[in-house]
């Protein structure tokens, strides 16, 4: 049986000399096919070029990824590349990890798949903060992607974890590559076609926000009432609505091309929920770094904003919904009831030494976590799954909480009475304001109302 170009069975050769044998197809896109191979280590995806993509300058690009060696498990990164030893089918494919099960595409969030049901506002936020990291860590490399759209990347609904696919058309900076990106993502100077603009770090940077404006506000960030007057979306309009003339929907000082409220309600809601601090963040990038490219903003602000963001979540005591809030702000309606939210305690966390100590702060919900990276100045990962401690409820007493110590270090704590205990593995100490907890390591924290 034939699956697309290549036949179920038929055998291939990875230049290692691996023996690869084709399974079934999973799916095609712009510039090859996806099969399921089958290895002597085991289950593999192979991508397959389409023969006229299949050139010199591409094969040149994907042995300089697989000479790195990248081993980031947030990357399906090409491990070989593959020939047909008998030079039947044209052109050659690689090698990656086959993506689990448990990710699932972003454009499932705007069908309303069921797949995706489980994924909360924290879930998003995560999702958003671990896209960020994911790309500047590729970013540190001096490996530019290119190509960031809704399509490439992948995400667990329960979890918030990500995983980047088509990660074979990223080049070390300044090279070239055959992709230039997807129209809707494109920095406005590639869309024009600026002379000497090129696809890079600094218009990736244009396609990260626009990958989080979509994932935060269900919507894109240019396509307001100019962009419902159009009658016919092609290329020409694209071109004008997000090249020659882009105007940010909720750009402070035009007002053109703002959200239709009856039209697009959902754009509406959700930018009068979102923190200031995120705001701020989409106004700059998409009016100052649309016209002045140096200006946009960087990964390292987006996860400070994110990070903090997520550490402020509150649900409604009403109607039991997520909320984003802003942090260290006052108490906003519930964007689902109306009803103004009763925001928990805060753990003022401080690390690092010297003068120029990081401060953030974690709302002490019921069940709230400190995670390992809350007590490091700047993590260069988020890791949810390194709970040092978290909220938990007296078995006995209910309505009073305090902070289970889940590391095998003592803390110290320091009630408002000037008393002094230790707070050892799996002991909790009641949280009350005025307690100050010493974590280790220069991390100290305080409990503030």
């Amino acid at each position: 049986m034939v699956n697309g170009m290549l036949a179920a069975g038929k055998t291939l050769v990875a230049e290692s000399g691996e023996k690869v044998k084709v399974a079934e197809i999973f799916g095609s896109g712009g510039q090859g096919e996806v099969y399921r191979v089958t290895t002597p280590q085991g289950d593999r995806a192979l991508k397959w070029y389409y023969p006229q993509l299949a050139d010199a300058r591409q094969r040149q690009i994907l042995e300089g990824l697989i000479a790195r060696g990248w081993s980031d498990d947030r990357f399906l990164w090409p491990t070989a590349i593959v020939l047909d030893p008998e030079g039947k089918e044209a052109g050659f494919g690689y090698l990656m990890d086959v993506r689990p099960a448990r990710f699932q595409d972003l454009p499932a969030l705007f069908r309303r798949d069921p797949s995706v049901s489980a994924a909360t506002m924290r879930t998003l936020v995560t999702v958003a903060l671990h896209t960020v990291e994911a790309y500047r860590s590729l970013h540190s490399r001096g490996i530019a992607y290119r190509d960031i759209n809704w399509g490439n990347i992948f995400f667990d609904p329960h979890t918030g974890d990500v995983l980047v696919c088509d990660n074979d058309n990223a080049v070390v900076e300044g090279e070239s590559a055959a992709v230039a990106g997807t129209m809707d993502f494109m920095a406005p100077e590639l869309v024009r076609r600026d002379k000497g603009a090129q696809p890079g770090t600094q218009t990736d940077l244009h396609s990260l926000a626009v990958l989080l404006f979509l994932l935060l506000m269900n919507d894109h960030p240019f396509n307001g009432a100019q962009a419902l007057e159009i009658r016919c979306m092609d290329e020409a309009a694209k071109r004008r609505l997000y090249g020659t003339d882009p105007v940010f929907i909720y750009d402070p000082a035009d007002a053109r091309n703002r959200p239709v409220p009856g039209e697009q309600p959902t754009v509406v809601a959700t930018w009068g929920a979102l923190p200031q601090i995120l705001r701020d963040l989409f106004v700059r990038t998409f009016t100052e770094g649309v016209r002045t490219p140096v200006k946009r903003v960087r990964e390292s602000q987006w996860c400070v904003a994110l990070s903090q963001v997520l550490d402020a979540i509150t649900q409604c005591g009403s109607c039991g919904k997520q909320n984003l809030t802003q942090p260290e702000g006052a108490a906003p309606d519930c964007w689902k009831c109306g009803r103004t939210l009763l925001l928990p305690p805060r753990l003022e966390l401080v690390t690092g030494t010297g003068t120029l100590r990081t401060r953030r702060g974690i709302r002490l919900a019921p069940h709230a976590r400190v995670y390992a990276h809350h007590l490091v100045e700047y993590p260069d990962r988020h890791d949810f799954r390194a709970v040092v401690g978290e909220v938990t409820e007296h078995p006995q007493n209910r309505g009073r909480f305090g902070l289970t110590n889940h590391t095998k270090d003592v803390w110290t704590a320091r009630k408002d009475d000037g008393t002094v205990r230790d707070v050892e593995p799996g002991r909790t100490i009641a949280l009350r304001a005025g307690l100050l907890l010493e974590f280790g390591g220069g991390a100290e924290a305080e409990v503030r109302d």
